[in-house]
């Protein structure tokens, strides 16, 4: 199991995620199809030529669900009881189709839970860098954990 468990970590530990994955067209476009998001600045070239930034940004929900999932096998993956939330989401910079994104993770709170004594709750901040080691995603995501069996 590549997880940790609840008391398997520690407030300051870092995780730099092995895998990076490059943004295409074909991910973009059925990323913001399958979730009905008509914005044209995703889907209409044309459009997006005319704004800001001349070409088609990048879904930012597919950016961060991107970066959240990366996250899961060195962070959760086996030990999750459940993602209870996330907060403090912000895209500093834009993704564009051709990017190639990858991930860090660093634990910032750890504390009991007080309903379940066999878990905790692990707040990660999430971050998600492009090739030029720009952030184009943060976030902090609290995640209920099992603790390891005594």
């Amino acid at each position: 199991m590549a997880g940790r468990f609840f008391d398997e970590w520690q407030v300051g530990d870092r995780v730099e995620h092995e895998i990076r994955r490059t943004v295409t067209e074909t991910d973009n476009l059925l990323f913001t199809t399958m979730t009905h998001n008509a914005q044209p600045l995703h889907l209409d070239v044309e459009a997006a030529r005319e704004s800001e930034f001349g070409q088609i940004l990048v879904n930012g929900t597919f950016t961060f669900s991107l970066m959240v999932g990366v996250s899961v096998g060195d962070t959760t993956l086996g030990t999750l009881v459940a993602n209870l939330g996330y907060d403090k989401l912000v895209h500093p910079k834009p993704t564009f189709i051709g990017d190639t994104l990858r991930a860090t993770s660093e634990v910032s709170e750890l504390r009991a839970s007080k309903s379940r004594p066999d878990a905790g709750i692990v707040t990660f901040a999430h971050e998600c860098l492009n090739q030029r080691d720009e952030i184009v995603c943060r976030c902090l995501r609290m995640a209920l954990l099992k603790k390891k069996e005594s």
